[in-house]
C-alpha cells in the first residue's frame, strides 16, 4: 500500500463510469470474435507441434553440437509457446466460445506438471478474483516473499531474493506446490485430509507424467544422444521456467504496481473491481513477436480486466484501455523487458530487508498485513 492513493482523485461516481467503460471494451470484442480468432489459435497450435517434433527429432543427433544447440533452442520456444499463448490462455476459457471440444478449458491439458484444474481453481478463481490483496492473492509473492513496506518483516526475508530465483528455476515445480497450497497443508493433520490427498495424487501423476516423456522416452528414443538430449530438455524447460516467471513477475511486481489490504475490497463493485485490476498490473513494452512468445501477458493490465477475452485482441484493446488511464489521469505502469525485470527484481532486494522507518500500525491493520 501506498501512502498516497493514487486513486483519491476519483469519485464513486466517476469509478462506476469508468467501469461501465470497460464493460462497453469488453462487450465489443465479445461481439466480433469470430472465424479471424478461430484460425488464429488453430494455428498457433499447429505451428507449436510442428515446432516440438521438428526440434525433438533433431535432438535424436543431439551428440552433435550443432544439433544439441538447434534442437534446444527450437524445444525452449516450442513449451514457452504451449505454456503462454496456448496452455494458459485456452485453460483461462479465452477460446471456449468457439465450441471446439479439443481447445476448451474442460479438456485441454498442457506441458506443466500442475494439473489443469487446480490450476484454474488456484490462478482463475483465486488470483483473478483477489488480485494483488494481502492475504487473499496467493500469487503475490507466492507466499515466500515479502511484498509490501507495510508487512512485518522477519530475518526469513532475507533469503527472497534466492528463493525468488530458485521458484525461477523450477518454476513449474513451484506452481504446482503452490496449486496445491502445500505450505499450509504440511501439518499432519492436513496431510490426512482426502481433499489434499487426492489432489496430492493427481500431481504425482502429472509430475511421473512429465518426467517420463521429457527424461526417459525422448532420451531413450536417441540412443547413443541419451545424455545429450536429457541435458537438452532439462536446459529448454530451465528456459521456459525462468521466461515464464520473468513475464509474470513483470505483469505484477515492478515499482508503480499497487497492492491492496484484505478490508479494501469489502463491498466492492464492478468499477471497483476494475480500477483494482488496473492499479494491480504492470504491461511490457515491445515487438509483436515479444508479446507473443509473452503470450500476450505482456498487455497484463488488458489481461486482468479482460482475462476471457481472446489473448490476440489485447494488443487493440491495450489503446482503448490507455486512453481510459489518461482520462481518468491514472498511471499505466508499462516499460521495456528490461527495465520491468529490473524494476521488479529491485523491489525483491528492496523489500528482502527492514524498513529504516516503521510505520505505526494498529493491532487489526497488522492482523491484515501478516503474509499470506
Amino acid at each position: 500500500m501506498t501512502a498516497i492513493d493514487p486513486t483519491a482523485h476519483l469519485t464513486a461516481e466517476q469509478i462506476e463510469e469508468l467501469g461501465r467503460e470497460l464493460d462497453a471494451i469488453r462487450d465489443e470484442v465479445i461481439a466480433g470474435r469470430g472465424e479471424k480468432d478461430a484460425a488464429y489459435i488453430r494455428k498457433v497450435i499447429s505451428a507449436q507441434r510442428k515446432l516440438e517434433l521438428v526440434s525433438r527429432g533433431v535432438l535424436l543427433f543431439s551428440i552433435f553440437p550443432p544439433a544439441w544447440v538447434i534442437g534446444t533452442a527450437g524445444l525452449s520456444v516450442a513449451k514457452i509457446m504451449d505454456n503462454m499463448e496456448i496452455g494458459h490462455n485456452i485453460l483461462h476459457g479465452q477460446w471456449d466460445w468457439m465450441r471446439d471440444p479439443k481447445i476448451h478449458s474442460t479438456t485441454w491439458d498442457w506441458d506443466h506438471v500442475s494439473p489443469a484444474d487446480q490450476w484454474k481453481h488456484s490462478h482463475n478463481e483465486l488470483h483473478h478474483t483477489y488480485t494483488n490483496v494481502i492475504g487473499k492473492d496467493n500469487d503475490l509473492g507466492y507466499g515466500i516473499m515479502r511484498v509490501d513496506e507495510d508487512q512485518k518483516w522477519h530475518p526469513f526475508h532475507l533469503g527472497q531474493p534466492l528463493w525468488n530465483f530458485i521458484n525461477a528455476c523450477f518454476f513449474e515445480y513451484g506452481i504446482a506446490a503452490y496449486d496445491l497450497e502445500l505450505g499450509k497443508n504440511l501439518n499432519k493433520r492436513r496431510r490426512k485430509n482426502p481433499e489434499f490427498r487426492a489432489r496430492a495424487k493427481d500431481v504425482g501423476r502429472k509430475i511421473r507424467k512429465q518426467v517420463l516423456k521429457d527424461y526417459v522416452i525422448h532420451p531413450l528414443l536417441s540412443g547413443p544422444s541419451f545424455l545429450p538430449t536429457l541435458a537438452a530438455t532439462f536446459t529448454a524447460n530451465l528456459v521456459r521456467n525462468i521466461w515464464t516467471h520473468s513475464v509474470i513477475m513483470c505483469g505484477h511486481f515492478p515499482e508503480g504496481v499497487q497492492v491492496f489490504e484484505r478490508r479494501s475490497i469489502n463491498g466492492e463493485t464492478r468499477g471497483q473491481w476494475y480500477l483494482r485490476q488496473m492499479m494491480g498490473s504492470a504491461n511490457i513494452s515491445g515487438s509483436k513477436a515479444m508479446h507473443f512468445m509473452t503470450g500476450n501477458l505482456s498487455h497484463q493490465i488488458e489481461h486482468h480486466l479482460f482475462p476471457d477475452l481472446p489473448s490476440n485482441r489485447y494488443a487493440e484493446v491495450a489503446v482503448k484501455v490507455r486512453a481510459l488511464f489518461e482520462k481518468y489521469e491514472l498511471e499505466y505502469v508499462t516499460g521495456p523487458l528490461p527495465k520491468q525485470v529490473f524494476s521488479a527484481w529491485h523491489k525483491v532486494f528492496r523489500l528482502s530487508l527492514p524498513n529504516k522507518k516503521p510505520k505505526v500500525k494498529t493491532p487489526d491493520r497488522e492482523q491484515e498485513l501478516v503474509a499470506a
